[in-house]
């Protein structure tokens, strides 16, 4: 009979301790650093006299701003100035978000095309824009294309119904009643349906063979119905020309607005086209063989197989390309745009409060990044590919 003895390792040539050592150096370090940094503040503030605090948010702030979808007052305390500055950030991120990804969407695909001028001008775009600075850029579009239109009493005028001058860029907008926000939730259900109804049609297209066609019927009356209440449902405003020349009447987008806008809409849609051509090559030729050899036309394959699964490698980073249009969005300030880094810096100059007015920023930024970030997680998780 045997009997096995294992040998004891010593201790510094154990990997596994080895591996809760490191982790615990890096831990200390990281709280002694901090314990430094923190120190120092704290010296500071106490030679300037300086106690750390919240109170001064409910003192009145005293200055005003310049637009603001929250309506504010110079004797508004400074946590209302704040989310004035923050309204308008998240303004210019929604509607950022919203025309970057058609944008983008449309130079990727369009680098694809049999087309000559088409498949250049993408080339062309995504490389100049890409490749120079964004406030560059920021720049040129407030100064060089927006401060170019004319005095607000001779404003260009579009289809009768936009005006551009020096005073802003007037566009119809829906009214503000009860009825237009029950149509516009209407129209809301309506496209949640539509995206069911058409993930439907796709499965029963590609797993079984059929041809769609009752899907398709369903979909033409919702965008029927869709067309009808965006017509007349929703009560729109339109700008006119009144007595003294000057436009007036539905939504006026100021000129800082538009530029911010517009620098921010160009600079990530050049990222979100690499991002879309770089997917849709991931795809492997076979697919687009298999596909083809079905019969389809080129815009279906690009439809039904092709950026489907290209979807898989594009959404992780267009996640990275929102959060940093949400962080890019505070260069505003650079061109007068009030958002929350603009107002947060007069807070700070006004009450000598920067590390609790920094603190706020960094949290509100912290926190509308981590909101996109989960949704494109789900989104990201929707379409990935279920193991059976």
């Amino acid at each position: 009979m045997t009997i096995g003895t294992e040998e004891k390792i010593p201790l510094w040539r154990d990997e596994r301790f080895w591996k809760i050592a490191f982790q615990a150096i890096v831990v200390a370090i990281l709280v002694v650093m901090a314990s430094i940094l923190i120190g120092n503040l704290n010296r500071n503030m106490q030679q300037k006299g300086i106690q750390f605090g919240f109170s001064f948010l409910s003192s009145p702030a005293g200055f005003s701003i310049g637009e603001t979808i929250l309506p504010f007052l110079p004797n508004d305390p400074y946590i209302r100035a704040l989310m004035a500055g923050m309204a308008n950030t998240l303004r210019v991120v929604v509607f950022g978000i919203f025309f970057t990804t058609i944008l983008g969407i449309a130079a990727g695909i369009a680098s694809f095309s049999s087309n000559w001028l088409v498949r250049k001008l993408s080339f062309g775009y995504v490389e100049i824009v890409r490749n120079t600075p964004l406030l560059l850029q920021l720049f040129f579009w407030y100064f060089a294309v927006f401060f170019g239109l004319p005095k607000p009493d001779e404003p260009d005028v579009w289809l009768n119904s936009v005006f551009l001058s020096k005073a802003g860029i007037y566009i119809p907008w829906p009214g503000n009643t009860v009825s237009v926000w029950l149509w516009i939730a209407i129209l809301v259900l309506g496209a949640i349906a539509t995206l069911f109804i058409w993930k439907w049609r796709t499965y029963l297209m590609v797993e079984r063979g059929e041809s769609g066609k009752p899907q398709i019927i369903a979909l033409a009356v919702l965008a029927i119905a869709a067309i009808l209440i965006f017509i007349w449902g929703l009560n729109w405003q339109f700008p006119s020309i009144g007595d003294n020349g000057q436009a007036s009447g539905g939504l006026r987008l100021s000129l800082e607005f538009s530029a911010l806008l517009a620098g921010l809409v160009f600079y990530t849609g050049a990222f979100i086209a690499e991002i879309v051509r770089a997917g849709i090559q991931s795809v492997s030729r076979g697919q687009w063989e298999a596909a083809r050899s079905l019969g389809l036309q080129q815009g279906l394959v690009m439809q039904l197989v092709v950026f489907p699964q290209a979807l898989r490698v594009i959404l992780p980073s267009l996640n990275s390309q929102y959060q940093n249009l949400t962080k890019n969005s505070s260069l505003g300030f650079a061109i007068a745009y009030p958002e929350i880094y603009s107002v947060s810096n007069t807070t700070y100059n006004q009450t000598g409060r920067p590390v609790e007015v920094f603190i706020l920023i960094m949290a509100a930024f912290l926190l509308t990044n981590l909101m996109i970030s989960a949704f494109m997680n789900w989104l990201n998780g929707s379409v990935q590919l279920k193991e059976r």
